[in-house]
């Protein structure tokens, strides 16, 4: 069949096939930018510094995508922290409380959107739909007057034009823009901000003139948003918009790109308006994708720039497989050109710099430099023919079968394990209200207990005695000495600033992910894969390769160590199986819920450990369960059904007096609530502190009838919350959620907050408790 296909390729259609990119990693090699950054934020980076980083790293990597082979080249994709707030920029959409710093300094007021000030509160954050990405939420009103400021995006196509590259400005699109914001503080909550379209576009017209006449010969529009199931008012919005900017006489050409899922209802929408191109996600998780574009009649007159290689996960791309779907997309465009189904934003550098991993397994990989790789010979071979890159398809062949067959990827003790998973293993022995009962007689907490999400500051100290057993500068015995240590110190403060539930502080840990998936077995590590998460935090995902199973505990030693050095409860900690999936790079040739319940079992283990050790409390951590969520509504029910599973799997094999804790941030919890009770936990921490207290409204308005503690510190800025600011928090968040059922706690945990910052804002967050506390008994005397 491919070979049939395959002679597609010689037509004239296909010679002029080129490959691209949507975007790159913007760290650099070993996160340059990063230490630029927060060197800058130190005072010890000087700001022309940081630019000059900047622009080496955006030529280095234009550099290296000319060399690949690439023939268009994106820019604009490249942000000091965010690439939605690069746009909030763009359109002059800076908060009022943020405009004097902005006009004071322009890079200073930047940093201060993002990070907020001690006296000035950050935008909100929240997951770049389904990835572990944080962009920063625009802020709208009906007051809000856009103005247009494409500086940044015209200068970097000036950059890559002098360079001698070919290069696109990628732009997040209007409509997505406006869907990704929210209404402003002070500003009704049913305000729709897709109601300034009319006043955003002639913003929009204002930048394409203006990279037209620096030189863009096209310009993407990212519209991401349009994947997801959207109302026919959107969509009119959406045809609106288009046509609007199609029809203006002085702009480059327009290529609108989506990704992550099918475009679906706004396919049609968008094949009719007067733009030049579209860019789809023609992998798996687009399905669809193809037959949509097959039953409008294809996009005639229009370039097709196919999204083949998945941009997310880290295998290799099946040639065969893309190239017969290459061979297929031919007739349905005027132009088709090959790129990664999204931004390579999402996924590590370079799988060469993995000396660790084995030679054959490094063959199974494919990073950012890879997957350029990738586009560019399925470019040659879809312009020349597969004759052309014969010996890369056989070593490509060679390398899926490696996989396939590799005993990594199997172990039947495993597969028979779950197999033999029934209904009852899902279920606590007791009903909630019968277990919070015997909670309460075995822990006598009191109203309004405090505590900590898990981590406490990852000291300069603590790396170093990391880095020291790794080089063999330190023994074992020194390093434990070190942790022992370290634990002693984050107990003896929590006792002492009045905390109810304790956290021995994770100073073992690198990563809530890592650190577990280095102790199971399946998952492969690495030393560089380094992807940017928010801002300047970087965490490096596991590969999850083969099927999962624990050898030995792996919190036990830690967690009673710290137990022992006190009469107050210390949870245990733990990261829960859909979590594991999400932050890793998850194996593909088998269903996610089958790997979540391997995942589940190896955890449930854990669990069964800590609670035989003594341990009372202990957290499952589950911040993925919302980003994991499909971007269509149809697929929700299938995966909240084994993501619930996997969760209750994990946590019901235990006494009905051990209180389980769970714990989530940053994402949009009102339509997930039915699965948040179906989780049964007993205690479920939540962001609150940047959103206002909304997840309380939406739980209390769902009738969620379990314990809550919705954060009263928003732990991702530098701002200390003062006792009051605290308090006011905390007495909203108790007008939705009875104090009988309220618990007091940061948004999540400290491990990037320094020591300073956080003993004053545990000590006002404990203060507010105690403030709250007096009041609530006050008014129930």
């Amino acid at each position: 069949m491919l070979a049939k296909e395959s002679s597609v390729t010689t037509t004239s259609a296909a010679t002029g096939a080129q490959a691209t990119v949507y975007g790159y990693p913007r760290q650099g090699q070993n996160r340059e930018l990063k230490k630029a950054v927060e060197g800058y934020w130190k005072g010890r980076v000087t700001a022309e510094a940081l630019r000059e980083t900047a622009a080496g790293l955006r030529r280095d990597t234009w550099q290296q995508l000319a060399e690949a082979g690439l023939h268009e080249l994106p820019t604009g994709d490249f942000s000091y922290y965010d690439h939605v707030l690069d746009t909030s920029v763009m359109v002059g959409a800076i908060p009022a409380r943020h405009r004097a710093a902005v006009e004071a300094d322009a890079l200073d007021g930047y940093f201060a959107m993002a990070r907020g000030t001690q006296d000035v509160a950050p935008l909100e954050m929240t997951k770049w739909f389904d990835t572990n990405y944080h962009y920063l939420v625009p802020e709208l009103g009906p007051d809000t007057a856009f103005t247009a400021d494409p500086a940044k995006q015209v200068a970097e196509l000036k950059e890559a034009l002098a360079l001698g590259h070919t290069a696109r400005p990628v732009l997040v699109g209007p409509v997505t823009y406006l869907l990704l914001a929210k209404p402003a503080p002070g500003v009704a909550d049913d305000f729709v901000p897709l109601t300034l379209l009319d006043r955003l576009l002639p913003v929009y017209a204002q930048v394409l003139a203006e990279l037209r006449a620096a030189g863009a010969e096209w310009v993407q529009l990212d519209e991401p948003a349009l994947v997801q199931d959207r109302t026919p008012a959107e969509l009119n919005a959406v045809a609106r918009a288009y046509r609007e900017l199609g029809a203006l006489t002085d702009r480059p050409k327009l290529l609108v790109a989506s990704y992550f899922d099918r475009l679906g209802e706004a396919l049609p929408v968008l094949a009719k308006a007067p733009v030049d191109g579209l860019a789809l996600d023609f992998t798996e998780a687009a399905a669809g994708n193809l037959a949509d574009l097959a039953a409008i009649g294809g996009i005639p007159g229009k370039r097709l720039v196919a999204g083949v290689v998945n941009g997310r996960n880290i295998w290799l791309n099946d040639y065969e497989k893309s190239l017969a779907t290459l061979a297929t997309l031919l007739g349905l465009a005027d132009r088709v050109d090959v790129a990664a189904s999204c931004s390579l934003l999402h996924v590590p550098l370079d799988a060469g710099a993995e000396r660790d991993l084995d030679t054959q397994v490094r063959r199974w990989l494919a990073f950012a430099r890879q997957k350029t790789a990738e586009i560019t010979t399925l470019a040659r071979g879809l312009a020349r023919g597969t004759g052309a890159i014969a010996a890369e398809l056989a070593a490509n062949r060679a390398d899926l079968a490696s996989r396939a067959h590799s005993s990594l990827t199997r172990d039947p003790a495993v597969r028979a394990r779950t197999a033999a998973i029934t209904d009852a293993d899902g279920r606590r022995s007791q009903p909630y209200p019968e277990r919070a009962a015997a909670q309460r007689a075995h822990l006598r907490l009191p109203l309004l207990p405090t505590t900590t999400i898990g981590s406490f500051p990852q000291t300069s100290e603590l790396r170093t005695a990391r880095a020291d057993l790794r080089a063999g500068r330190i023994d074992g015995a020194a390093y434990e000495q070190r942790i022992e240590a370290e634990i002693r110190e984050v107990l003896a403060f929590q006792e002492k600033a009045g905390i109810d539930v304790l956290v021995h502080g994770e100073p073992e840990r690198n990563d809530m992910v890592q650190y577990f998936a280095e102790q199971l077995t399946g998952y492969l590590a690495t030393q560089h894969g380094w992807v940017q998460s928010y801002g300047t935090r970087y965490v490096r995902p596991p590969v999850l390769a083969g099927d999962i199973s624990r050898p030995e505990p792996m919190t036990v030693r830690w967690t009673t160590y710290a137990q022992a050095q006190t009469a107050k409860p210390v949870k245990g900690m733990l990261t829960g199986p859909v979590t594991m999936l999400a932050w890793s790079f998850v194996r593909d040739d088998q269903p996610l819920g089958e790997t979540a319940r391997q995942v589940a079992l190896a955890l449930r283990d854990e669990v069964g450990d800590l609670e035989a050790a003594g341990t009372s409390v202990i957290q499952v951590d589950e911040p993925a369960l919302r980003e994991t969520l499909p971007l269509r509504a149809a697929g929700h029910a299938d995966y909240l059904a084994w993501a619930t599973e996997s969760f209750r799997l994990t946590t019901s094999g235990i006494r009905p007096d051990t209180q389980i804790h769970t714990h989530m941030c940053y994402a949009e919890f009102g339509d997930i609530v039915q699965a948040i009770d179906d989780l049964d936990a007993d205690v479920i921490s939540l962001e609150a502190a940047r959103s206002h207290m909304q997840v309380a409204d939406e739980l209390a308005g769902a009738g969620y009838p379990r314990e809550v503690g919705p954060g009263v510190w928003d732990i991702h800025s530098p701002r200390i919350p003062s006792t009051e600011e605290a308090a006011a928090l905390l007495r909203k968040g108790r007008e939705a959620i009875p104090a009988e059922r309220l618990w007091v706690n940061p948004d999540c945990g400290l491990k990037t907050r320094g020591w300073p910052e956080t003993r004053a804002s545990l000590e006002n967050l404990v203060a507010a408790a105690v403030q709250v506390r007096a009041e609530t008994a006050a008014g129930n005397a």
